[in-house]
Parts: structure tokens; sequence; C-alpha cells
């Protein structure tokens, strides 16, 4: 008896390669030990997913009030809220364009009568560029201008020659506008200020 248990004993102990002598886990422990790996492995990497997700989140959204994951999403929310709103305005607008142009002349007010093309023209708006700086090196940007051939090429081509590499872009057009919403890398106040920067771009896309 004395025998099997002595022998049983030494079968639960090891050698390690420092030449010490030390017990075995039981195959039970070392399951479960490999199963709170794996879980703490696979957590950690789903936070790691939701936070990039939340800080992409951020970058399209120009107002943040603060970095909680919370707020983040309230003010996403609010913003896509603002965007529908802005949407419906201008359709609206461009509603009453049509209706014009359908008319094909709209009378101005000392009575002179344009066609509805001029009109559209008068109508059109600037160029608007709106920057916000997101972390140290990074840069949100979002650019409406009219729709051409080659216009999205140069705004592309002109942020690469000023260093920044596009971490991700976003581009809709409507009625012959467009809207380029894009996440920047590489950005440094010591060599352009986000107003510099913003003039250089409105050349380039007037």
């Amino acid at each position: 008896m004395d025998q099997f248990i002595l022998s049983s004993g030494l079968d639960e102990m090891c050698i390690g390669e420092n030449g010490r002598i030390s017990r075995k886990k039981p195959e039970n422990e070392q399951t479960e030990s490999n199963f709170k790996s794996k879980n703490l492995h696979a957590e950690r990497r789903r936070r790691e997913k939701l936070n990039d997700k939340l800080l992409r989140l951020r970058g399209l959204v120009p107002k943040i009030t603060n970095m909680k994951k919370a707020t983040i999403v309230d003010d996403a929310i609010a913003y896509i809220s603002e965007l529908q709103h802005t949407v419906a305005t201008l359709q609206h607008q461009l509603l009453g364009i049509e209706t014009s142009s359908a008319e094909g002349t709209v009378p101005k007010k000392d009575g002179i009568h344009i066609c509805a093309a001029e009109r559209n023209k008068e109508l059109w708006l600037q160029p608007d560029i709106s920057v916000a700086q997101i972390f140290e090196n990074k840069l949100w940007m979002k650019v409406i201008f009219e729709k051409k051939p080659g216009g999205f090429t140069k705004l592309i081509e002109a942020l690469s020659a000023l260093g920044f590499e596009i971490t991700d872009t976003n581009l809709t057009t409507f009625k012959g506008v467009m809207q380029v919403t894009l996440c920047l890398q590489g950005f440094s106040r010591e060599l352009l200020a986000v107003e510099e920067i913003k003039e250089l771009l409105l050349k380039v896309v007037n």
C-alpha cells in the first residue's frame, strides 16, 4: 500500500529545466487555466476591436463632448439627426430650384428675367472645409465643393503632397455637390497650422 502511494506520488512529480523537482498540476487545473487564458485573450481582442470602432466613430463626428464610450455614441446619434435635418432642408431647397427650372425663367426683383441655369449657379454655395484635431497627430476633415472631373483626385493629391496619410475616407455626391470626409494622420503644428491647411485646400477645390 505504501509503495503504491509512493509510486503515485512520484508520478505526480516532475523535474524542471533548472533541475528542481515540482509537483505537476492536475489535468483539470491545467484545463481550467488554459480556458481562462483563452477567455482573457478573447476579451482583450474584443475590447481592442470596440475601442478601434469607437475611435473611428470619434473621427467621423466633429462634435464630441468627451471621450467616454456612452457619450461618443450619444453624440454620434445627435450628429446623424442633425445631418438628416440638413438633408431634408437641402432637398426642400432643391425642389424649389427644380420647380424654377421647369418654368424656364425666374424673375428678379427689378423685373429682369434670368434663365434657371444661371439662377442655380447663383445659389451654389462656395466650397467649405472643416478641420478638427482628433489627437496629437490626427485630423478629421470635411470638404464640400462642386462636383467636377478630377476634383476628388486633386484633393487627394494635395493631401499627399502635404505629407498626410489617409486612414479613412467617405465620399458623398448629391445634385452636383461633393462631400468628402477624411481621417488624416501625420499632422504637425510645427509644419502647418490648421488654418493654413484650409487655405491651401480651398485653392485646390475652387
